[in-house]
This record gives C-alpha cells, structure tokens and sequence, in this order.
C-alpha cells in the first residue's frame, strides 16, 4: 500500500476544512484550533481508568496512540483509541472528529492501537506533549498507567527505511478511510441539494 505524501495529505484536509472556512471568520477558526490543540492534550493527560478502560489480552500496555506529523503551516495528529475511536485533530481551523461510527474506520483504529503494542517497551515514557519540529514525526502511546513516546525522522518513514514505518503506514490507512468517508458524505450531501 502506497505511503500518503504531504501533499495528498493537504489535499485531504482541504476537503475537510472547506466547509468550515466559508463559514467562519478568523476569530472562530483560531478557537477551532484551539479546540483541537485542547482535544488532542486531553487524551494524552487523561488516564484511562477515568475513561474507564483497563489493560486487556489484546491490549495489555497501550490504550490509544496519537501521531502528530507537521506538514506545511499545520500539524497533523491522528488519535486512534482500542474502542475504535479516531479523529484527525490540526493545529489549524480544520479536523474530522467521529470515526468510532463507522465500523472500516473503527477496525483500522484498532489495528493502529495494536501495531503500538510491537513498540511500547521501545519507546520513552514522556510528559512532554510538545509538537515535534518539522521533518519529525511522533508517535505517542498512551498506556494504562503513563504515556510513552517514539520520534523518528518523516524522511525515513515516508520512503520505509525506517523500522517504525509501518506505525507510519498504518495511521496513513486510518487517515485515508477518514478522507474516504468525508468525501462520501460531502458527495451524498452534494446531491441531496
């Protein structure tokens, strides 16, 4: 499966951020991406015994995982949950929030969440939730009891040599049946006008 580059990504999330430009002024856009940057903080600050969730045969150390990936003016995080949950959250005006509806988007999520299980004991545990710099993707994966995290070059993972692309690809999978769905509603809505 072919690796989604930056561009394509910008393109996926100009579809979804369309909409909420020509609604919107530059006041509510800025409390948009606040919103998000506060979303994206409280799954990795909020231990998931308040959520309710504890550690399980198929998910004995991560619960969730987030990658943040900066691309062009914004930075992209993907949240996936082991419920099934996932969200694309930017530091811009734009994000798709919702996945656990869908069952394709829910089952990648899973997936997402397990593939971190094959790296928890490698990666650091952190309370720095910063965003990475340009040209670095983080992983976080948020455990029952800390949150852990990998940062790798975006170079390395976007051509596979390095041996966490296949977190890489893995998030690209979720992101891309995320894009698919939007565009199927954007497309349903389109014709029910």
């Amino acid at each position: 499966m072919p690796v989604v580059r930056p561009c394509l990504l910008a393109i996926i999330l100009l579809v979804s951020s369309s909409a909420v430009k020509s609604q919107t002024n530059k006041a509510s856009e800025q409390t948009t991406a606040n919103l998000m940057r506060e979303l994206r903080l409280k799954w990795l600050t909020t231990p998931t015994s308040q959520l309710g969730r504890t550690s399980t045969p198929e998910y004995p150390h991560v619960d969730a995982m987030i990658m943040d990936w900066p691309i062009e003016e914004a930075t992209v995080s993907l949240m996936a949950s082991s419920v099934g949950d996932a969200s694309i959250y930017t530091t811009g005006s734009f994000g798709v929030i919702g996945g656990i509806e869908h069952e394709s988007v829910r089952h990648l999520a899973q997936n997402f969440v397990k593939l971190g299980e094959k790296y928890y004991s490698e990666a650091i545990s952190t309370t720095d939730y910063s965003y990475p710099q340009s040209g670095r993707v983080r992983f976080y994966l948020i455990c029952y009891d800390e949150v852990r995290m990998i940062e790798v070059n975006a170079a390395s993972l976007e051509d596979r040599r390095s041996k966490y692309s296949d977190l890489f690809v893995q998030a690209h999978r979720v992101i891309s049946e995320l894009r698919r769905i939007v565009e199927h509603q954007k497309t349903g809505s389109d014709h029910a006008r």
